[in-house]
């Protein structure tokens, strides 16, 4: 019975304060990667832009992104902390 009443007291969110304060941090990365990527395009399509093809927008934003999706997913991943 004690068990049962346990698992009705613990019925709340699925993940852990400190899960979302860490998604939301994942978040955050993630925009910063695409707005890093963003940019780069010509007002003119008969005029080529070399800054589409720059080191920012083909090797960092990528990068930035991936650690912020591999961030999401610890964070989703963690388990949360037990309240005693």
């Amino acid at each position: 019975m004690a068990k049962k009443e346990k698992e009705i007291k613990s019925a709340g969110f699925a993940l852990g304060k400190e899960n979302y304060k860490l998604m939301a941090i994942g978040f955050a990365i993630i925009v910063i990667g695409f707005i890093l990527m963003a940019g780069g395009g010509s007002d003119d399509p008969n005029v080529f832009n070399p800054d589409i093809f720059s080191f920012r927008r083909l090797t960092i934003a990528p990068v930035i992104l991936l650690i912020g999706f591999v961030f999401e997913i610890y964070a989703i991943m963690k388990k949360p902390k037990e309240d005693k």
